[in-house]
């Protein structure tokens, strides 16, 4: 059900980018429509068969070796074996704040990525219930919808950084006429807007996911005393050391376990793509012997 629902999903994502491609394109025309046909259909291929690349490269990510970090491949393949599916490729980002992603078009082609500070902080039953939380996101196909969103989040923000270049441009060129003000400030109205835009697009993944996530992980390792502690210490890693909110984290924020720019303010919590830290404590709380 999880996962055809998360397909449904990604399909109406990818024809959301199609109909902004094709939208931009008739705007220039007849030709600029052909043209946006044909990106649409490449566009739309690229996020469904490369769109995870985005979050493995916003946060500088690389390939683990198992030589590298022996433990981590043993538990997850251990894991992977007792959720009978396939084990992912393992990816480690050079960051402090402690956090953890899956992202990948499907079991097969999944990788989870771990931040440094991930770790260094958490111990190994820490780290079992965090990995095997990521599994769950593979497992029911999580990662693929919120990979698509995240290239639809970036193609936002661009659209509307192109915008605002093009309509400043026109300005330029028409010497400060009246008639080009209205670009200049649709243009700064697409630049305001884009990554609200973004944020919107974020939310269509939906909060329910990280809770059905945490109930996995506990089923697969019966210890949801590890996952509520490695969560204690993945939110307070993000309160101390937060990422920044550039566009182009901005795109990767929502596939992390906990919200990694950690906002606290009332607007940030509307438009949050996670559940509260303490509510999904207590929820494991209650599943604890």
């Amino acid at each position: 059900m999880h996962c055809r629902r998360n397909r449904l999903k990604t399909a109406v994502l990818i024809g959301l980018l199609s109909a902004i491609i094709l939208l931009v394109g008739s705007s220039f025309g007849s030709e600029g429509l052909q043209i946006a046909v044909i990106l649409s259909f490449g566009l739309g291929a690229w996020a469904y068969f490369n769109s995870h690349l985005l979050a493995l490269r916003a946060m500088r990510a690389r390939p683990l070796g198992e030589f590298e970090a022996p433990m981590l491949h043993w538990i997850v393949r251990e894991l992977s074996n007792k959720a009978r599916q396939p084990m992912p490729r393992l990816y480690l980002s050079p960051t402090e704040a402690p956090n953890a992603f899956a992202t990948g078009r499907d079991p097969r082609t999944a990788v989870i990525c771990c931040t440094d500070g991930l770790l260094r902080q958490l111990n190994e039953r820490e780290l079992r219930a965090v990995l095997a939380h990521e599994l769950a996101h593979i497992r029911y196909r999580d990662t693929l919808l919120s990979s698509v969103a995240a290239a639809l989040a970036a193609f936002v923000i661009f659209l509307a950084n192109l915008a605002w270049l093009v309509s400043v441009d026109r300005d330029d060129a028409g010497d400060g006429e009246d008639g080009d003000a209205p670009g200049a400030m649709g243009g700064l109205l697409l630049m305001v807007l884009g990554p609200l835009a973004a944020v919107l697009i974020q939310m269509a993944v939906s909060r329910s996911r990280e809770y059905r996530a945490d109930a996995f992980a506990v089923r697969l390792t019966g210890d949801p005393a590890a996952l509520a502690s490695a969560l204690r210490k993945l939110d307070a890693g993000s309160h101390d050391l937060p990422l920044p909110p550039e566009p182009r984290l901005k795109v990767a924020g929502h596939l992390m376990i906990v919200d990694p720019f950690h906002s606290d303010g009332p607007l940030d919590r509307i438009f949050s793509t996670h559940p509260s830290v303490a509510d999904r404590i207590a929820r494991l709380e209650r599943l604890a012997p």
